[in-house]
């Protein structure tokens, strides 16, 4: 069995080996998160999700100041009641006054966790979505920069396996075009173009992972 697999693993390696070897194979490696964090773009989407979180934190922070308030409101009417000098008629009215602001207070309790729930779950899919579409406009000029280059594979050197090495472990310099990337994406006027992998034509694109930045 051991010679078998020994066998196999020297086959497999042979034939990308044997295609290096005679020039066929064309290899160019990104560095994704660096592209990530150094397009523009990128930045403008940070601002504005922190914008949310801050909105959104200073209405939590109001609702929660005017529970605040209202749980203060419901101790003062209890130490009303704790007083003897209090009439009958006026202990009932404050007891009902005190018993729908607990009514209250309750219904707003409730009000602030499903806010806070709703309000991170918002900001969780905005984030999402604002990291998918970047990650795709990425892709798609890091496919035509591999059209004009007419490469085979590209790497992602950020890319981690599951035992937490780097994917890619050496590569010479002069296969990486992070920088062109980065230029391509930050180019005044640029309009992001609409995808155009195929599977049918064009070079073989085997990216290092799916993981996104």
């Amino acid at each position: 069995m051991k010679k078998l697999l020994s066998t196999l693993f020297t086959l497999t390696l042979a034939l990308p080996v044997a295609a290096f070897a005679q020039g066929t194979l064309k290899i160019g490696t990104v560095d994704m998160q660096r592209a990530f964090k150094e397009y523009n773009k990128t930045k403008e989407a940070e601002v504005k999700i922190n914008d949310a979180k801050n909105a959104a934190k200073k209405e939590y922070d109001d609702r929660a100041e005017a529970y605040k308030k209202a749980l203060d409101e419901i101790n003062n009417l209890n130490k009303q009641l704790e007083s003897t000098a209090l009439s009958a008629d006026k202990k009932t009215q404050t007891a009902k006054e005190r018993d729908d602001k607990i009514a209250s207070i309750k219904r707003m309790e409730q009000e602030i966790s499903e806010f806070r729930q709703t309000r991170e779950r918002q900001l969780q899919e905005q984030l999402l979505r604002v990291r998918e579409g970047i990650v795709k406009e990425i892709t798609d000029v890091v496919i035509e920069k591999v059209k004009t280059k007419n490469l085979d594979f590209v790497l992602d050197k950020s890319g981690m396996s599951i035992n937490g090495v780097p994917v890619v472990m050496y590569a010479p310099d002069n296969v990486d075009f992070t920088n062109e990337i980065v230029d391509m994406l930050n180019k005044p006027g640029r309009v992001p173009a609409a995808s155009t992998r195929k599977t049918s034509a064009g070079p073989s694109i085997t990216p290092a992972r799916a993981a996104r930045p």
